[in-house]
């Protein structure tokens, strides 16, 4: 693994040398035809089931929100 800038250049160059030079694109494809999972995007109902799973066992503190009754004063409107 390099460790600056110009040696990972230096490695890239040899690897593209070495294996050809679409060695990059082809280690980015099998990445893409390897995956199984899909994520949430390929499934929404499974998103929203996963959702409200994660809401149910937050650990997070439910918010408090306070309503303060709005006193009209009248002696601002002395005419």
């Amino acid at each position: 693994m390099a460790g600056t800038k110009a040696g990972g250049m230096k490695a890239a160059a040899a690897n593209k040398a070495k294996y050809g030079a679409d060695f990059y694109a082809k280690i980015g494809q099998k990445g893409g035809k390897l995956g199984k999972t899909g994520g949430f995007a390929a499934n929404p109902d499974l998103a929203r089931i996963a959702g409200a799973k994660g809401g149910r066992i937050s650990r997070r503190t439910k918010k408090v929100t306070t309503t303060v009754a709005a006193q009209k004063d009248d002696s601002d409107q002395a005419a």
